[in-house]
């Protein structure tokens, strides 16, 4: 059965209840299952470099069975149990998924970030008391291993650390360079240091302890990341099978080949792609250490493509919006779909894409609280360019109000919380930390996502804006009381508010609106070089600072920030359109009911519509003409 509307979803669901499905009860059960069905076949391909015909390794479902079984025992062996935590702080490499599975069927596996700051890592490596660390030997062009080592002094429960030399995927003479230009690590730390692939190859290629049938948490994901102390997540087995069961049900088989240049920190990867993959036999191909962010991916992106016959294309609105500005110079006749999340795609980002490769977009929506999926636009269905699809098998999804009464469910197209129940929400423990999970439930079992959102007649659900604040910028969740704790030490600012301004690539960028103390004295410029000395991660710095003469404010003397994200709006658009020559500008910026923020534009002169859909239809938020 296909996937095309929400009588397929129903259907699918009518079958039987989804504690009936024959699934395998743990992760070990799923890969040894898709070992059984295709040995040979490949299950991960890895280049440590971007070109097309530079070398590249790939593992069978046999061998990558083998390989996870070695590290489950090497885990065992350090005295990690189930309860016990292996983290890892990788890039993407073949190791990267023997450690992720590993630590999963060991006890439960914590993937890193590895582009936080040091204290950051070690926060995470405290609040979960993880006993082994998995992460880079020291390796040209990347701090990894430094930024690690001076986590792992200030996380003392860690014993053991786990090196993995990249130089390994080389051939000479780079492979004899490296080892004369690697940078030192000076830091010292209490842990004993191992290699990982050295230790690997001492353990028995099947489970040498018994793999208990039972459910229970298998991985720890830390959302954002930008406040010192992100949350840490728990997901369960059961959560994460269910998250590949339906990448097998609905999309994937083991013929596909999935090229997912994402990280595999993300749940995004981990979740939706790996997971699917070792539910169906799908091959998953990886480009890269840094993903999109490698040297050269995105130039010879439509060309990895062809070698490897991918038929499913994994991305995000700003990887879109770079492979837009390339052409397609390769075969990708075997591509079926590219699917977009992590953020709203911008409807011309959509259209030049559909347009230049003739590969549709299906875009949908997940959350790293809920494990991942909550709803996509359908395969074979309608698809509604804005909306995030039909909630999946499984998923039900309630709109909630907040009224006097107490938490009241909306009408078709009403406006309130999305608020999510499936087999991927671990109700009631959702985070680690017990008082985290606080009024974090509706109904009891009904995860409040923080996102605004409302369902259409047609069962299709749309996200109008969040109810955290949260700056997403490229998918990534930024909170803004970093940057408004940074502003605010700064002795002549009375007040701050950080919200994200509109961004053709990145979906949002930070940017700030600052009050003055009485008498305050300080330039915009003095302000934004605070910020970079003070908000400790990069990504995080505001791209526009402004002073006003005073911030709006509640009645109860809070920032005000709709009025906030009006004028950012109202800025950003009016300098696009004025760059592109087009002789119209924001008369003024709305809250409508049902597309929350509105640019109502006016034309000036001569402008046409089609040349203001070509400014502004590469942003997220809708505009209209003004009356």
């Amino acid at each position: 059965m296909g996937f095309a509307s929400v009588a397929d979803r129903d259907a699918i669901e009518n079958e039987m209840p989804w504690s009936d499905r024959d699934v395998p009860v743990t992760i070990y059960g799923l890969l040894d299952k898709v070992k059984t069905r295709f040995p040979e076949r490949p299950a991960i391909s890895y280049q440590l470099m971007s070109g097309p015909g530079d070398p590249a390794q790939t593992v069978s479902w046999s061998e990558l069975h083998g390989k996870v079984c070695q590290a489950a025992n090497l885990f065992r062996s350090l005295g990690v149990k189930e309860t016990d935590v292996v983290a890892f702080v990788l890039p993407n490499c073949l190791e990267t998924s023997y450690a992720l599975f590993g630590g999963m069927v060991a006890g439960i596996v914590n993937p890193i970030n590895p582009l936080l700051e040091p204290e950051q890592i070690a926060a995470i490596l405290r609040e979960t008391k993880a006993k082994v660390v998995v992460t880079l030997k020291s390796f040209p062009k990347t701090e990894v291993a430094q930024k690690v080592a001076e986590a792992v002094r200030h996380a003392p429960e860690v014993t053991d650390v786990l090196e993995i030399d990249l130089n390994r995927y080389l051939t000479p003479p780079k492979s004899w360079i490296v080892p004369l230009v690697r940078p030192k690590n000076p830091v010292q730390h209490r842990a004993t240091v191992r290699n990982f692939v050295t230790e690997l190859a001492r353990h028995n290629t099947s489970l040498d302890f018994e793999d208990v049938q039972k459910d229970r948490v298998g991985a720890y994901f830390h959302t954002g990341g930008t406040t010192g102390m992100p949350k840490v997540a728990q997901h369960l087995y059961s959560g994460m099978i269910y998250n590949g069961w339906l990448g097998d049900r609905l999309l994937f088989d083991e013929t596909d080949s999935i090229m997912c240049p994402l990280p595999m920190f993300h749940v995004f990867a981990v979740h939706v792609i790996l997971m699917a993959a070792l539910s169906s036999g799908a091959q998953v191909v990886f480009p890269t250490p840094q993903g999109y962010r490698g040297e050269g991916v995105f130039d010879n992106f439509w060309k990895l493509i062809e070698r490897w016959q991918i038929t499913f294309i994994i991305t995000v609105p700003t990887a879109v919006s770079a492979l837009m500005q390339r052409p397609v110079d390769a075969d990708i006749s075997s591509v079926k779909t590219a699917f977009s999340g992590s953020a709203p795609m911008p409807l011309e980002l959509f259209k030049r894409f559909e347009s230049a490769s003739d590969v549709q977009i299906i875009e949908g929506y997940g959350l790293t609280e809920a494990t991942c999926l909550v709803s996509v636009n359908p395969t074979e269905g309608e698809k509604k360019v804005g909306s995030v699809g039909i909630p999946l098998p499984y998923c039900h999804v309630k709109i909630v109000k907040h009224a006097g009464n107490g938490p009241e469910e909306c009408a078709v197209d009403e406006i309130g919380e999305i608020c999510v129940a499936n087999p991927g929400v671990y109700a009631g423990s959702t985070y680690t930390e017990e008082d985290k999970n606080h009024e974090l439930f509706h109904e009891d079992i009904y995860l409040r996502t923080g996102d605004l959102g409302r369902v259409d007649a047609d069962g299709y659900l749309w996200i109008t804006g969040r109810a955290k604040d949260l700056i997403i910028r490229g998918g990534h969740n930024i909170d803004p009381a970093e940057i408004e704790d940074a502003l605010l030490s700064h002795p002549a600012v009375a007040m701050a508010g950080a919200i994200g301004q509109p961004d053709a690539h990145s979906g949002e960028l930070p940017c700030a609106f600052v009050e003055l103390v009485a008498g305050g004295n300080v330039t915009e410029e003095a302000l934004m070089e605070h910020c970079r000395a003070n908000v400790h991660e990069r990504a995080a710095i505001p791209k526009h600072l402004t002073i006003l003469d005073e911030l709006p404010k509640t009645a109860v003397g809070k920032v005000f920030k709709p009025d906030l994200r009006k004028m950012a709006i109202t800025r950003v658009y009016d300098a696009a359109l004025a760059e592109r020559g087009v002789d119209a500008h924001v008369a003024e910026v709305i809250d409508d009911k049902k597309r929350g923020l509105v640019a109502r534009i006016s034309k000036s002169g001569t402008a046409r519509e089609e040349d203001v859909s070509h400014v502004l239809g590469a942003y997220t938020r809708p505009w209209e003409w003004a009356e």
